[in-house]
């Protein structure tokens, strides 16, 4: 076990699985003190446990539902008596629903912005307050190539990962004088339950197998930049360069993700 993080705080929302419990664990196995945030009580003991296991350190608890401010804030209130300081935000929460959006649910469309991006920015405003005053920390805030690259049936969680990345690169410079760090990650698919709500047709990861990602290697690599200066990290490799090309030539972009939506 390494001790990289001995004696720093990690707090992680979506901590109960997929890439937020990942995370947990990597952060764990490097000594850190956890904070999991997720809405299942019992699912966040087990890996709060298992954290205790890897570490010798706390781990605390906090069932929260990211789309509740009421429930972020006593959430946050509750957090700032156990520890003293905060050093990594994780926001790894969120959900997708794809569908084409004139047959979709609004409701569905509503819920997703509060919990990606409303929810998101609340807790986050919260614990950056924290940091500035600390004058040190670093937020780690999930978006997704979907945020980046367009595909069908995905028109509203696309935006709200694409209002991530935004929100991520404009409150980077509004921290910085303070000495904390932004970074967004966009991850590509990921084997993990979220596509079980997302799509429940099983065809989207059909299109995607080739690109799926293993939750673990994305939490190695995100823990990996702790620390750094890194603004952005864009995974797959394959998928990063699409959307590098995709903003250089848009309208050929267009027509490969069409042909791509299109396989059987």
């Amino acid at each position: 076990m390494s001790d990289s993080l001995r004696n720093k705080v990690v707090v992680v929302t979506g901590a109960s699985s997929g890439i937020g419990r990942s995370i947990v664990l990597e952060s764990a196995g490097r000594g850190a003190t956890v904070i999991l945030i997720a809405r299942r009580k019992e699912r966040l003991e087990e890996i709060a446990a298992e954290a205790r296991e890897l570490s010798g350190a706390k781990a605390y608890v906090f069932p929260t539902d990211m789309g509740k401010s009421d429930e972020i804030g006593a959430t946050f209130n509750k957090m700032i008596k156990v520890v003293k300081h905060i050093d990594y935000l994780v926001n790894c929460a969120g959900f997708g629903i794809f569908e084409n959006f004139e047959e979709s649910d609004f409701q569905d469309t509503t819920n997703m912005f509060q919990v990606n991006v409303l929810g998101l920015m609340y807790f986050t405003r919260l614990v950056g307050r924290v940091m500035m005053s600390q004058k040190s920390g670093q937020i780690v805030n999930f978006g997704s190539m979907a945020g980046k690259v367009p595909t069908t049936k995905s028109a509203a969680y696309s935006a709200t990962k694409a209002a991530v990345i935004q929100f991520s690169n404009v409150l980077r410079l509004e921290l910085k004088p303070f000495g904390v760090k932004v970074m967004t990650v966009n991850p590509g698919p990921v084997y993990t339950n979220f596509f079980n709500i997302a799509d429940s047709t099983g065809n989207y990861v059909k299109n995607v197998e080739e690109f799926m990602l293993d939750p673990d290697d994305v939490a190695w690599q995100v823990v990996h930049f702790f620390g750094s200066d890194k603004r952005e990290l864009n995974l797959p490799l394959s998928l990063a360069f699409l959307a590098k090309l995709y903003n250089l030539f848009p309208t050929i972009g267009d027509r490969i993700s069409l042909d791509f939506a299109s396989r059987k």
